[in-house]
């Protein structure tokens, strides 16, 4: 707690001289090194704090201004080192402002009874008219609010989760609003109710209402231009700009909201882009994007997703260059005449959207297409394995986190390959070769619910699944010799089903030991809950092999992984990676046949594939 001193008449007297006025001047206190002499035309109201006013600001690059107050108004306001507030229209009212602060041309900054800072709020996702199932708070992450929408109807689970979020808000929420360090604010309106961290920089905003704005120095947030925010938090690193309409809603690190985006209760989690469109209820995972204008998400919940615009369905499948984006229009031809939905980015991997996306037994035909022709639905399985466009996902996903380290409270495992999907793709080999069994080798195509797969289809899938599930065993051995934990695994933990938790993967195991916990009362905190998850994402390679020794017994029908065991896995996890990139090339090839690709472009890529097998051993 600093030190204050009361005003020597001296300094009041410079202070009034230089048209201040203060309802009680015992009643503002400064610095022990405070000087008087950058003030004016300043309205003192209230209890007063004042820091030291020695070094200039700089207000735009190059162009640097003395610190100290001139033409405002303050009310119960503490200010800190070196900040150059100025221009204040209105007033500045119950508020504590850090040290290098800029605040210009800004109508009115106040705090009022109740506040909450946007924290503590329930809101529903995923259904806009239901009970609320997102509790609001600064460390709010994407698995957090994932597992309390998956089981908001577990009353006593939900009960005390609310518990522990609003004791970590009691813990925390200050007293009235407060500006970081380092903050700018210039241009804007009205800042009501809202918490400004570090750095942040708020530049031509309508209003923030009831909001808390996590900034950091390596993870700034910019505000900008006519952004209206109500009740809402901005994680760090995040951009929202030119008249952004935000309310009761989530933004999530390294998130962009911009060009007149209106958003509602809705979360946006870890590097999102939204732009144009609208969201209302909607559950935005990591790497969730919305580009156009007709895009409305509403009571979705979306991961490493592209939406389109109206029925438009992004399409990822072809395009090898990096900024080679089609759509492809829902209902409209293709050059071969088949109508064809694209599939969509759930999770960590392709599945089939729309009516495939309802029906159960449809998630077991993992990395699918569905093509219609007329009112005839036909299913390509395991197609999306060997496109140049699952190719270049895999490689762009981490390279696209522009979260900073020290800022990452969402969980992303980027493995395309993991108990979660390989568990499907298991499932929907086993769905063909049934298919198979049952209706013969002789036959042209086989039934499978209300869907036709061609028999060449079902015969590339079973080929496809099988290249994955060699790859994803030799890989998983490779790093079970490198971790030191190759052999019989100690833990049966990470056998049985594997769930998907908004970028966490993990055992479902160890999701319920964490209900059970929480209901018993085990964990003590939100911060335990949270800590949870990390930890479970920091055991994900044990986890992962006691699944996949698992496998591997039951792929090749052994009772021990032996020494000749392991080569023929490393033998056929070669053949099989060899067998993937010549598809990928084949596909490659394809779309440059079509001339929608540049011949340089095209040969950058073809190398890349060359450059495969450098990781074969």
């Amino acid at each position: 707690m600093r030190d204050y001193r009361q005003l020597t008449q001296d300094e009041i007297n410079v202070l009034e001289s230089n048209s201040c006025w203060a309802e009680n001047w015992d009643h503002v206190l400064v610095a022990e090194s405070f000087r008087p002499y950058g003030f004016h035309r300043v309205l003192f109201y209230g209890d007063i704090r004042l820091g030291v006013f020695d070094e200039k600001i700089e207000v735009t690059k190059g162009f640097f201004k003395h610190s100290g107050i001139n033409d405002a108004t303050l009310r119960n306001v503490t200010v800190g080192d070196n900040c150059l507030i100025e221009k204040i229209g209105n007033f500045i009212n119950n508020y504590t402002i850090g040290d290098d602060c800029y605040i210009s041309n800004v109508s009115t900054m106040e705090t009022t009874e109740g506040a909450t800072f946007g924290e503590g709020h329930m809101i529903s996702v995923l259904n806009e008219m239901g009970d609320g199932n997102v509790m609001l708070f600064h460390d709010l992450n994407s698995q957090l609010a994932a597992f309390m929408v998956k089981h908001f109807r577990d009353k006593q689970l939900k009960d005390n989760l609310i518990r522990l979020i609003n004791e970590e808000i009691r813990f925390s929420q200050p007293e009235r609003g407060t500006l970081g360090n380092g903050v700018k604010i210039i241009n804007s309106k009205e800042i009501t109710n809202t918490v400004v961290k570090d750095d942040c920089e708020i530049n031509g905003a309508a209003r923030l209402s009831d909001c808390t704005i996590l900034s950091s120095k390596d993870a700034s947030v910019y505000i900008g231009t006519g952004v209206i925010c109500e009740n809402s938090i901005i994680s760090n690193g995040c951009s929202i700009t030119n008249s952004v309409k935000m309310q009761d809603c989530y933004v999530g690190e390294a998130c962009q909201i911009t060009n007149g985006f209106t958003a509602e209760a809705s979360v946006f989690f870890a590097n999102s882009y939204m732009a144009n469109g609208e969201a209302c209820a909607a559950f935005c995972g990591p790497f969730s994007a919305s580009h156009h204008k007709s895009s409305l998400l509403i009571g979705g919940e979306f991961s490493f997703y592209n939406a389109g615009s109206n029925t438009n369905f992004s399409n990822h499948a072809y395009k090898m260059g990096p900024l080679h984006y089609g759509t492809l229009e829902r209902g409209s031809k293709t050059a071969s005449g088949a109508y064809v939905l694209m599939p969509a980015k759930i999770g960590a991997f392709s599945v089939c959207f729309g009516k495939l996306m309802n029906h159960p037994d449809m998630r077991c035909l993992p990395f699918a297409y569905l093509l219609a022709y007329g009112e005839t639905m036909y299913i390509v399985p395991g197609r999306n394995i060997t496109t140049v466009g699952l190719y270049r996902d895999i490689k762009k996903w981490p390279k696209r986190d522009k979260r900073a380290l020290s800022c990452r409270k969402s969980i992303i495992n980027f493995d395309w390959l993991s108990p979660f999907t390989v568990g499907e793709i298991v499932q929907g080999k086993k769905i063909l070769e049934a298919l198979r069994k049952a209706g013969g080798n002789n036959v042209s195509s086989y039934n499978f619910q209300e869907y036709i797969i061609n028999a060449s289809s079902l015969k590339k899938g079973i080929k496809y699944y099988d290249i994955a599930l060699r790859i994803y065993m030799g890989a998983v051995l490779k790093r079970a010799v490198k971790g030191g934990f190759l052999g019989k695994p100690e833990s049966t933990v990470g056998e049985g089903d594997w769930i998907d938790l908004s970028g966490l993967l993990l055992p479902a195991s160890e999701e319920q030991r964490l209900i059970s916990d929480i209901k018993s009362g085990a964990v003590e905190s939100i911060q335990d809950v949270l800590q949870r998850f990390y930890d479970i994402n920091d055991n994900y390679r044990v986890y992962q092999w006691a699944w996949t020794y698992k496998l591997i017994l039951d792929y090749y029908g052994i009772d021990e992984l032996t020494e000749q065991a392991m080569q023929r896995i490393r033998e056929d996890y070669v053949k099989a990676r060899r067998a993937w990139i010549a598809e990928i090339r084949k596909d490659a090839q394809k779309e440059f046949d079509m001339g929608d690709v540049e011949q340089e472009v095209f040969d950058d890529f073809i190398s890349k594939l060359d450059h495969e097998t450098d990781y074969e051993d």
